[in-house]
């Protein structure tokens, strides 16, 4: 199958389609359990609608610290199911599932003591590979290795040698978040999920006590909707209660969700000299440096937010505190002028066994289902790399809504948009970089974005070859992806395309503003936005640009 195709015309296609029936299960929330929830769904053979208030992956699903991994620091909590599950699932999508958007990177765990600490975190470690091996999914990465301080040294100049009397090294994955959100979207169109951003549910349809559907606003026309269906499931992370609350008489009150801030600066590549990311403790967290393209994150936080939940503030002490933490460990200490982006998001944690939002590092990371009434359930906590899990959870819940049996999720068979063939492609690399007239590193760096639907964006460049050129003088990003972001992504406004379809916004200092009115022009034709339209999504894009405080 080819992937599903997200333009202007396919979401007007779906949103008639949806109001014109009954759904089988519609889901509420575009983030990765959203999406994933929409795919498997469609998978089983359900009719199946997708409604996202704001944009794909714009809430905690593009603002993680991109890793798909078993989370180590649970090991010590006890929390071994989650971290087997959890590794089980990185295995899956190393594998099979999206190998152009998930790739192993190596990690240091430095040490600090000596005599206990290093048979103690090695055991830790060594369970840690151990799990990811007990599941005959694959994604075996290699071994860990015990590092003396020389070879610490010769992996990481950039650790100060004074902080560190060795190193743990081991494997993990990095996933690119926000591409993969809107991939499995995509794959879900695939599968026949009608997919609608930019739709706010502000209501639900009742019969009796029972949900039979949702009442809906159309934020791109302002145009009023019912959307009629057997079963709706909420994927709305930390506006769980907020969407519980638009149901009048709800039987269940539901477990609080706690949202928890996790902040992220982005440092230039060259500002830290290391082969390698970094896991550490701090007194609140732990500490990652991870490179990321051309440039590395320094993350991150963990404390409670109880501001608005659909753009948490990065603070100025946010800032301070992670520049300190990081430059514990580095020769060359980073400076508020290194830092030329900042991300925040909001992790949905469940707070059961009386956990205090003071706590949320304690809190667990496992997911709960719950059922509001008859008709609806939701879901809540969890973590990025379990997505599929909680999908498949999701749906399983629904089943007692629908007035038929459903077969078993197939999920974990299921390549998401772009792995089909990424391999063959990505074997041929040179040669496709000399049809393209591309380079060989900006071939690569396509392929690892849209796996093998990379011949898609070629053929924009092919038509235009002045799409081939950068969109910006610091920045790999092509304006073919501008195009392409509108055309198959399902972009519907700027920020849509430079805060999450190329992240331009992230890795440039000046967010790029200097190149905003360059990309809206670019958006215009396949968008239909007269000059009106250019300037009022510039000025639009100018008022929420990051910022570093």
């Amino acid at each position: 199958m080819t992937a599903g195709r997200l333009d202007p015309a396919e979401r007007a296609r779906a949103l008639d389609r949806m109001r014109s029936g009954v759904l089988d299960v519609l889901v509420v929330g575009g983030g990765v359990v959203g999406a994933g929830a929409a795919l498997d769904a469609a998978t089983r053979g359900l009719t199946t609608g997708l409604l996202e208030r704001r944009d794909w992956a714009s809430g905690t699903s593009s603002r993680s610290s991109r890793l798909a991994h078993g989370g180590l620091r649970y090991l010590e909590q006890l929390e071994f199911g989650l971290v087997h599950e959890a590794l089980t699932e990185r295995g899956l999508l190393l594998d099979r599932l999206a190998p152009h958007l998930v790739r192993p990177v190596p990690f240091l765990l430095p040490l600090t003591r000596r005599g206990w600490e290093r048979p103690y975190v090695g055991a830790g470690v060594a369970l840690y590979d151990a799990l990811s091996r007990v599941s005959r999914k694959g994604g075996a990465l290699p071994g860990h290795r015990h590092l003396s301080k020389r070879a610490t040294e010769q992996l990481a100049p950039g650790l100060d040698p004074d902080a560190y009397t060795g190193a743990i090294a081991f494997f993990d994955a990095q996933i690119d978040d926000a591409r993969h959100t809107m991939a499995v979207v995509r794959t879900a169109a695939t599968h026949g999920a009608l997919a609608a951003s930019r739709v706010e549910v502000v209501g639900f349809l009742r019969d009796i006590d029972r949900v039979v559907g949702v009442r809906a606003v159309d934020r791109e026309s302002g145009q009023h909707l019912e959307i009629r269906a057997h079963a709706v499931a909420g994927a709305t992370g930390v506006w769980t209660e907020q969407t519980r609350g638009l149901l009048d008489g709800a039987t269940e009150a539901g477990t609080p969700v706690v949202p928890s801030k996790g902040v992220h600066l982005v440092v230039p590549r060259d500002a830290i000299d290391m082969h390698a990311a970094v896991i550490t403790r701090t007194p609140k967290s732990v500490l990652f440096l991870l490179p990321w393209g051309q440039t590395w994150l320094v993350g991150t936080t963990d404390t409670p937010w109880e501001g608005d939940r659909d753009e948490p503030e990065t603070t100025a002490e946010d800032v301070a505190y992670l520049l300190e933490q990081a430059n514990r460990w580095l020769t060359r200490p980073l400076t508020h002028d290194d830092v030329i982006g900042v991300f925040a998001g909001l992790r949905p944690l469940v707070a059961e066994g009386g956990a205090e939002p003071a706590e949320t590092a304690k809190i667990s990371r496992e997911h709960v289902v719950t059922r509001p009434a008859p008709g609806l359930v939701q879901i809540a906590g969890g973590k990025y790399t379990t997505y599929r899990v909680m999908a498949r959870d999701l749906v399983d819940a629904t089943a007692e809504d629908l007035p038929f049996d459903i077969p078993a999720s197939r999920t974990d068979n299921v390549l998401i948009a772009g792995a089909d063939g990424y391999q063959e492609v990505w074997q041929g690399r040179e040669f496709l970089a000399a049809e393209a007239g591309l380079t060989e590193p900006e071939i690569r760096r396509l392929l690892r974005r849209y796996g093998a639907d990379v011949h898609e964006v070629l053929e924009l460049v092919a038509g235009d070859p002045d799409l081939g050129r950068r969109v910006h003088p610091h920045a790999p990003v092509l304006r073919a992806e501008i195009v392409y972001s509108a055309s198959h992504e399902g972009a519907l406004l700027l920020e849509d395309v430079l805060i999450r379809r190329t992240r331009l916004a992230l890795i440039t200092r000046d967010a790029a503003r200097s190149v905003a009115t360059e990309a809206a022009r670019l958006l215009a034709p396949v968008l239909g936005w007269d000059d009106d339209r250019v300037a009022a999504e510039v000025a639009a894009y100018l008022a929420v640009a990051p910022v570093v405080p």
